[in-house]
């Protein structure tokens, strides 16, 4: 027999409840993939973040660290004086294999450059060399004193008056005229030129002018 208009009504309660509880369980496990959707989003985004900090982090130490590089090379080479001619003009590019951190390999050159920098005294071994720059400084000095006089009597005139005093100007010079090559001498030892040595150069010219002067008279 068909059933009655009530069991009909209750049947139809039953599935609306059953459709209402699917749709309700639906509607929940929706939100919930909307809220780990959201959390996931949230997590990528502070990453992404985090990255973008992270790389900008890294470029100012990469920029801080080429620039205090470059200064230290520049140091370097102006250390190295003449020598350092031979070097590139700017800095070596980064070792790939290289590992540690910059900032302490930095702070390693930058010691040993301060240890560079502190020059120690010509050895006593380079004062025979250092006396022979002084003779052969004032010896060329002298040369050029005779050549001024030669030159100042053959042509007469306002310049026989003033070649004499260039000279003796010449001539007066002359011990210290190996103070130069003396100073290069001690720059590729990575020396000072200190006093002494000043000293052995100047006397060792001074004789020698002394004695062209007492000779050549």
């Amino acid at each position: 027999m068909p059933d009655s208009y009530p069991q009909l009504l209750r049947r139809l309660a039953e599935v609306t409840a059953r459709v209402d509880g699917q749709r309700a369980e639906a509607q929940q496990w929706y939100e919930r993939q909307c809220a780990a959707a959201d959390r996931a989003v949230r997590a990528a985004q502070d990453e992404v973040e985090q990255a973008r900090a992270e790389v900008e982090r890294a470029r100012q130490e990469a920029q801080e660290t080429e620039s205090r590089a470059m200064v230290l090379w520049q140091e370097l080479r102006e250390r190295l004086g003449p020598a350092a001619a031979r070097l590139a003009a700017g800095a070596p590019a980064p070792a790939r294999s290289g590992g540690g951190d910059p900032q302490t390999q930095l702070r390693r050159v930058r010691d040993l450059l301060e240890v560079a920098r502190q020059h120690r005294e010509l050895p006593r071994s380079t004062y025979p060399l250092l006396a022979i720059l002084g003779v052969f400084g004032a010896a060329a000095a002298y040369a050029l004193g005779l050549a001024a006089r030669a030159a100042g009597a053959g042509y007469g005139g306002d310049v026989a008056v003033g070649m004499p005093f260039l000279a003796l100007v010449l001539t007066l010079l002359g011990p210290l005229v190996g103070l130069a090559p003396a100073r290069v001498v001690a720059d590729r030892r990575h020396a000072s030129l200190d006093v002494r040595a000043g000293l052995v150069v100047v006397v060792a010219g001074a004789v020698t002018t002394l004695m062209l002067l007492v000779a050549l008279r």
